[in-house]
């Protein structure tokens, strides 16, 4: 049993406080565009967990989790990095693994850490499947993804271009290989537009991209309706009843550590900003409401005043 399936394990009996990760931590893996090694999760599903901070020359971009599923048929990889040169990175290690081809790649969301690596897969022929709104965004942000990929990672981002998927789907993208079944499924409105779970019910995992979060703070932006992912959550996310969870961000972990920093944050931050409404508080004051109970996530000091500010923006016309 590997360390991460008995750190899911003992935090799921235990439900003890986790050990967060730290935007100060060096890059794990000097030798490569990566941030981390991959590991292996459980038997055939790797991920390479990228730092709990923001997108840096340093860490290359790879601050979100880069993972692959290795069957009898073939490899399917779920986000497809940052850069070029980050998806070539992925690959070297997916070759080091197995002597399977990689012959499908899943977008998680629009961004461009899920996305900007398309320019690699599809110069090797790669399938590349995402949701269609994940694809409009990609398409409509997607030069303003790369420009600000190259102002920070500057010579890292060499040979990366917009690349769009090359098929969509709206609600469900099945395709089972070497006997496993694999589901791309869009929950509902989540954290960003298009957001997908790739779902291996055989196995109880689930990769949920920004679905769900751990180790670090969220984000909400100004098109993450935390309303309308809380119902995405308990009518949708929460039914999968996973076993194992490959996190957006943040080592792979379980269900009862996802929910107590994604579901129980969005639930604890709408109920303060709530409270605050009902005494008639206003924006400025909004932003210093009490969110202590989540200050040792990685980027809260990046985040939290935005987070409320946005949501007091939101529940003001709810």
């Amino acid at each position: 049993m590997n360390h991460f399936v008995k750190f899911a394990i003992l935090a799921a009996a235990t439900c003890a406080t986790p050990t967060f990760a730290s935007e100060d931590i060096a890059d794990q893996y000097p030798d490569s565009m990566l941030y981390a090694k991959p590991v292996e999760v459980i038997p055939g599903v790797f991920s390479a967990i990228g730092a709990t901070a923001p997108s840096t020359y340093e860490n290359a971009g790879h601050n979100n989790n880069l993972s692959f599923i290795v069957t009898d048929e073939g490899v399917v990889v779920v986000n497809s990095g940052g850069s070029y040169l980050l998806a070539k990175a992925l690959h070297a290690e997916i070759k080091a693994a197995t002597d399977q081809p990689v012959v499908l790649v899943f977008n998680e969301n629009g961004q461009g850490h899920a996305m900007l690596g398309n320019s690699y897969w599809a110069k090797q022929g790669v399938k590349i499947i995402a949701h269609s709104d994940a694809a409009h965004e990609f398409e409509e942000y997607g030069a303003r993804s790369l420009q600000g990929a190259q102002s920070r990672i500057k010579e890292r981002a060499d040979g990366t271009t917009v690349v769009l998927p090359t098929e969509t789907f709206d609600d469900t993208y099945d395709v089972e290989l070497g006997g496993l079944q694999i589901s791309a499924r869009n929950l509902g409105p989540a954290h960003s537009p298009g957001d997908i779970v790739v779902w291996l019910p055989q196995k109880s995992l689930v990769i949920s991209g920004d679905v769900a979060f751990h180790e670090r703070l969220l984000p909400i932006f100004e098109h993450t309706m935390t309303a309308d992912w809380v119902e995405t959550w308990n009518n949708e996310f929460e039914a999968l009843n996973a076993t194992y969870v490959i996190p957006g961000h943040g080592h792979p972990t379980n269900m009862d550590q996802v929910r107590r920093y994604t579901l129980d944050y969005l639930v604890y931050l709408r109920g303060k900003i709530g409270a605050h409404l009902d005494d008639g508080g206003d924006l400025a004051e909004a932003y210093y409401v009490d969110q202590s109970p989540y200050t040792r996530l990685d980027t809260f000091e990046e985040l939290a005043t935005k987070n409320a500010g946005r949501v007091y923006e939101q529940m003001e016309f709810e």
